[in-house]
């Protein structure tokens, strides 16, 4: 299938409320044989290192599992507040700077900074600082950790579709990650303001953040923009882990102008994991 009849597939598919009902099936506890194949069979054919995991038969349902927590130790954290670590394991889509608010999609296309966040403000101290896209494949690691400490100021959620991330969708779908669902945290940092978006894909029916209990599960059906700026900001350490995606998608980093240089190697096609430095202060 090429790629024009993918993409006009999926248009007619009812994205979200197939993801619902995908995300209702992972959340279903399966009979154990059941859910147990299903699972190594999945690590099978996506190659994933079940080492780094508590054994298949301690998760309940196949949501659990995809949003498996890793064993200790196997991510270390780089040490130094003003050195940023990757949130997520992943690899490198694109990533720049967002010179004139804008963000590099694919080749040839583009999308805004204050498209993607929603908030015309908090888009504006970010315009023309460094940024870095980050796409999860489904053999992934799937909890996404804060890259810096500091405090969560705030959260923005965004309705929306819920396109594939994949590179078929992300080269042919024009503002895909701000025509998806995502979920938007702020935090402040000693590198500035960081912007850490999670987008929703189709079949990840939920982004779930784990800093505040109070954040709706995302996709659910009737959803409208939600946001909030906290009077007592959240205190977090780096690496504390932030959220976790149910199935793949794509984290999207952001930055203030002059505060934050990406390491050369963050470039497309990169592979990072959690914990790794990623960049810090220019000249550092």
């Amino acid at each position: 299938m090429n790629d024009e009849v993918f993409i006009a597939a999926l248009k007619l598919l009812p994205k979200n409320a197939v993801s619902r009902a995908a995300g209702a099936f992972t959340r279903w506890q399966a009979p154990a044989l059941l859910r147990h194949g299903l699972m190594r069979a999945f690590a099978r054919r996506y190659g994933i290192d079940l080492s780094e995991c508590a054994d298949v038969t301690t998760f309940r349902t196949f949501g659990e599992f995809f949003a498996r927590p890793l064993e200790p130790g196997l991510r270390p954290v780089a040490p130094g507040e003003d050195v940023v670590v990757s949130p997520v394991d992943a690899v490198v889509s694109e990533a720049g700077l967002s010179e004139a608010g804008r963000l590099v999609q694919a080749k040839g296309m583009y999308y805004r900074v204050e498209e993607l966040l929603a908030d015309g403000a908090v888009a504006a101290r970010l315009v023309g600082g460094a940024w870095a896209t980050l796409y999860l494949s489904p053999k992934d690691y799937h909890r996404i950790h804060f890259p810096l400490g500091g405090r969560v100021a705030g959260w923005r959620y965004v309705p929306g579709r819920l396109w594939p991330v994949n590179a078929a969708s992300v080269s042919n779908v024009p503002g895909l990650f701000c025509a998806n669902e995502r979920l938007v945290t702020l935090l402040d940092s000693p590198l500035g303001l960081c912007a850490i978006v999670a987008v929703g894909a189709t079949i990840v029916g939920r982004v779930r953040a784990t800093y505040d209990a109070s954040i709706p599960p995302t996709n659910l059906r009737g959803a409208r923009p939600q946001r909030r700026d906290y009077e007592q900001p959240i205190a977090v350490e780096k690496g504390r882990e932030l959220g976790a995606f149910e199935m793949g998608s794509t984290v999207i980093l952001l930055f203030e102008p002059g505060r934050v240089a990406l390491s050369p190697r963050i470039a497309p096609g990169a592979r990072v994991r959690v914990g790794e430095a990623i960049g810090g202060r220019p000249g550092r």
